[in-house]
């Protein structure tokens, strides 16, 4: 699927930075830079402030376990109108000021991303019950024929973290599902060249928060012994893991390399020309 002549990437980024417009701008134009340069990109995006804040402003107070939110049928409507409505709606008029073909796609359209109900589970921070968070996915598939379609045609997708679940025939819940896990599944389906994460720290520091302390390069045991020894710690753990189950193996299909990136053009234009020149590149 993927070549050298033309690398294929996966980018995903929350809320905070479509937050913020100039960000946002500075974002789209360094991926606009690199689909110029023959790279071809899949948009995935988180919008967890938004939710909340619209979630406010409707009188209920969001619910959050572990670091998770908990997704009600109330929850739901909220998250199906920001998610797969205001946000990516901003997203892609700002791309498409950034000079990209870009289009906005929910993953419910046309059974993109297909999912179950996640079961109840036992999470850190949540206590020792198992926690129902409500109407959240678990990935199944991704119907990968529709995103190298809309590549074809010169176009640069823009997905909204949204899965939905149940057969043709039957009903067809929705689920609101984790942006992270969403472009993971994305890269590794497509089996994309890149993905990158876009974080605030913009890579895994040894002695957090020092800059100066960036660690460039992880194979998938250093990345694992870093997190066993709490170098790799918090909310950056889930993301990384995430990346690391679906990296390429000996034979085995996957993401060719998983980029954690801070939010500015300059940093994702140079982490895609010279790997680890910005970020942590994490590879096989």
């Amino acid at each position: 699927m993927s070549t050298a002549r033309r690398p294929t990437a996966v980018l995903k980024f929350g809320g905070e930075v479509v937050v913020d417009g100039a960000q946002l701008a500075e974002v789209l134009s360094g991926v606009a830079a690199l689909v110029d340069d023959g790279w071809r990109f899949v948009l995935c995006h988180g919008g967890g402030p938004q939710v909340s804040a619209m979630t406010r402003r409707l009188g209920m107070e969001p619910v959050m376990v572990g670091g998770r939110r908990v997704t009600d049928d109330a929850t739901l409507q909220v998250a199906k109108a920001v998610l797969g409505g205001e946000v990516n709606v901003d997203i892609v008029a700002a791309a498409l000021a950034a000079g990209l073909d870009a289009i906005g796609i929910c993953g419910v359209s046309g059974r993109l991303i297909a999912a179950h109900r996640r079961p109840p589970k036992v999470v850190s921070g949540g206590g020792a019950a198992p926690v129902d968070f409500g109407h959240v996915g678990v990935v199944d598939a991704i119907r990968v024929e529709l995103l190298e379609h809309l590549w074809a045609g010169g176009y640069t997708p823009v997905v909204s973290t949204l899965g939905v679940g149940g057969a043709a025939g039957g009903t067809s819940p929705v689920y609101n599902i984790n942006a992270d896990t969403v472009a993971a599944a994305l890269a590794s389906a497509l089996e994309a060249d890149h993905l990158f994460l876009m974080t605030g720290v913009g890579a895994v520091l040894s002695a957090f928060p020092d800059p100066a302390s960036r660690i460039a390069r992880l194979s998938a045991a250093e990345a694992r012994e870093a997190i066993a020894q709490g170098v790799i710690s918090g909310g950056m753990i889930p993301k990384v893991e995430e990346a690391l189950e679906r990296l390429r193996g000996e034979g085995r299909p996957g993401i060719g390399a998983v980029h954690i990136v801070g939010s500015h053009a300059d940093s994702l234009v140079e982490e895609a020309r010279e790997p680890g020149s910005r970020g942590t590149v994490l590879v096989p």
